[in-house]
């Protein structure tokens, strides 16, 4: 299965590209497009509405602003989405897209991370994959390990 890596304007790429590097260390195939709510809607639900027909299991939507982008996907498509806010040069602190995003009416789920945090999108992602891939999950399992021995080789460098 493949993650689509959706953003509204191609200035979100440099948050994004945390997710794609992240998801292509793991070896999980991404689709990655420009898919703007307000400037190319027919293109967003037409996306949305066939993605899950395409071999993507999970969407990752970044988007800045008003942020309309993970919401309308999620709102045309069975799959799960996971909304990345973006804190774009128009953007209010980044609270707008936070808010945009998180925000969503009963019924239209959008799982949201913090700002621009892609790479835990990306982290999102690869889990809900692996409920059905052991080998990703063994992959998920390594990188949380290395984690913790980041922690641990931080932890005895203060004791020293």
């Amino acid at each position: 299965m493949k993650v689509a890596i959706i953003m509204g304007s191609a200035s979100d790429m440099p948050v994004m590209e945390d997710a794609i590097k992240l998801l292509k260390g793991f070896g999980v195939e991404t689709h990655v497009d420009i898919v703007s709510a307000h400037r190319t809607p027919s293109y967003m639900m037409d996306f949305a509405g066939s993605a899950h027909q395409k071999g993507i299991g999970v969407i990752i939507a970044g988007a800045g602003g008003a942020a309309h982008l993970p919401g309308m996907v999620a709102a045309a498509s069975p799959l799960p989405v996971i909304g990345v806010p973006v804190k774009s040069r128009n953007s209010i602190d980044g609270w707008d897209s936070v808010l945009s995003i998180l925000q969503m009416p009963s019924g239209v789920p959008v799982a949201t991370v913090a700002l621009n945090g892609a790479e835990n999108a990306g982290i999102l992602a690869a889990q809900i994959l692996a409920t059905k891939d052991k080998d990703l999950q063994d992959k998920i399992i390594g990188f949380k390990e290395g984690l913790a021995k980041k922690v641990e080789s931080s932890r005895k460098n203060i004791d020293s």
